[in-house]
């Protein structure tokens, strides 16, 4: 049984000061990664049209980098299980810094196709180093509510290339894009550098999250500091896991098919390349409250059943294609319209890859799991970029139909595969209590 808040020893000053600067640190570091992930997204139309390349084929610099993204899910989540995910957070931002700022120098399609590979493998040390950063500093019974603001901070990342690098896009171009937001996540390199520590106990406190059995997972795993390779693929291969990974599937396809092509429609539609950057922020705006929301759900009212808040806001994700497909006959309806899809979207999104990830197995285990669930995930924006890439070759406007459409589609798997899992929590958990 998981102790009720009354039952917790009150934090110490020290292990408030230190939870605060994790949180921060682990909040701004997510954003300094998006600054380095997401300029290109933006400013591929301008790029395309400057260096003399079809829009279309901007896709298959995109799918490199998701390709290496995937890839790279599975190799930092096993670096940051036996290392710690301090090392993911410094390396991998660092390195992506790099790469970006040869990508503001660059010229040839070549440079961008090598690069963005490179840049997607140590990108994909992002995500579970920041998680498995924070699951030690955070209680079973607050979990869900801290997490669910504190997985704001990729919404945060992405509002804020899309304003910094939208201005200095439509203000300067599409290289001081990149250089205006490198810079700035340089800065977020040394914050976390002083401010982030794995445990409590790396600074010499207290451990806040007692040793709890595998009894209470849903996940039978390794609770070793380090584990060996064979027991994570063990883990990999668990169905639980790998359920997970095939509802984040769709939730990548859907998210990533926004996140790199809304900008570039709503410029198709009619507006200049930095309207359209901010009118596709109104996905992400309404994402911030989804968030809130399915944290604070799940743990005032589905009892730490993540899948049954995800199937829910599933149906609103649904909702809000058949909107799109039904209303969507200008730039302004279809930023509306999508406001819909990113608040339903996003609760899952942050359910599935941050609160689950520690709940399902352990918080040692975190770094693993949000990394393999992200990993199976990530092969969703590869598909979509090359699919969608190819609905739109010609006919733009058709491809846009056809882009909803298929959307629609994928947001009913989503919601059929996250009740399936949310019926088998439900059942597991009834046959615990049975037990007891």
């Amino acid at each position: 049984m998981t102790p009720t808040p009354s039952v917790f020893k009150p934090l110490s000053p020290g292990q408030v000061t230190w939870r605060w600067r994790i949180l921060i640190s682990t909040y701004l570091a997510y954003g300094g990664f998006y600054l380095t992930r997401k300029a290109f997204t933006i400013c591929k139309t301008t790029i395309a049209k400057d260096l003399n390349w079809e829009l279309g084929d901007t896709a298959h610099i995109w799918t490199a980098y998701l390709v290496a993204y995937m890839l790279g899910m599975f190799i930092n989540s096993f670096i940051g299980r036996r290392w710690g995910p301090r090392v993911l957070l410094l390396g991998g931002l660092g390195l992506s810094i790099a790469f970006n700022v040869v990508f503001g120098l660059a010229n040839s399609f070549a440079t961008f196709l090598v690069f963005m590979f490179f840049n997607g493998l140590v990108q994909a040390a992002g995500w579970p180093g920041s998680v498995g950063a924070v699951s030690q500093w955070l209680r079973p019974t607050e979990r869900g509510t801290v997490m669910g603001v504190w997985s704001t901070n990729y919404l945060f990342g992405n509002m804020l290339v899309k304003s910094l690098g939208g201005f200095l896009l439509g203000s300067y171009g599409w290289r001081w894009s990149f250089g205006g937001c490198t810079l700035l996540s340089f800065a977020v390199w040394w914050i976390i550098y002083f401010w982030q520590h794995n445990r409590p106990q790396d600074v010499g406190l207290e451990p806040i999250v007692a040793e709890q059995s595998n009894a209470v997972h849903t996940v039978t795993a390794s609770q070793a500091d380090r584990v060996t390779f064979k027991q994570y693929a063990q883990l990999a291969m668990n169905p639980i896991i790998l359920a997970m990974g095939a509802s984040y599937f769709c939730i990548k396809f859907l998210r990533y098919a926004l996140d790199s092509w809304l900008p570039a429609f709503l410029n198709m539609q009619g507006l200049d390349v930095a309207r359209a950057s901010y009118y596709s922020q109104v996905f992400d705006f309404a994402g911030v409250g989804g968030v809130i929301l399915a944290g604070w759900t799940l743990d005032r009212w589905f009892r730490g059943n993540w899948a049954a808040v995800g199937a829910c806001m599933a149906v609103g994700v649904i909702v809000g294609y058949m909107a799109v497909i039904q209303f969507g006959g200008s730039p302004i309806t279809v930023a509306l319209c999508f406001g819909l899809v990113g608040f339903m979207l996003y609760g899952p999104d942050t359910l599935l890859c941050g609160a689950a990830s520690v709940q399902v197995a352990g918080e040692k285990n975190a770094v693993a799991v949000a990394g393999l669930v992200n990993g199976l995930g990530s092969i969703g924006p590869i598909v979509q970029e090359e699919v969608i890439g190819w609905l739109v070759r010609g006919d733009v406007q058709a491809g846009m139909r056809n882009t909803n459409r298929l959307a629609l589609a994928m947001s009913i798997l989503m919601a059929v595969l996250l009740a399936a899992i949310a019926w088998h929590l439900h059942a597991l958990e009834t046959k615990r209590r049975a037990a007891q």
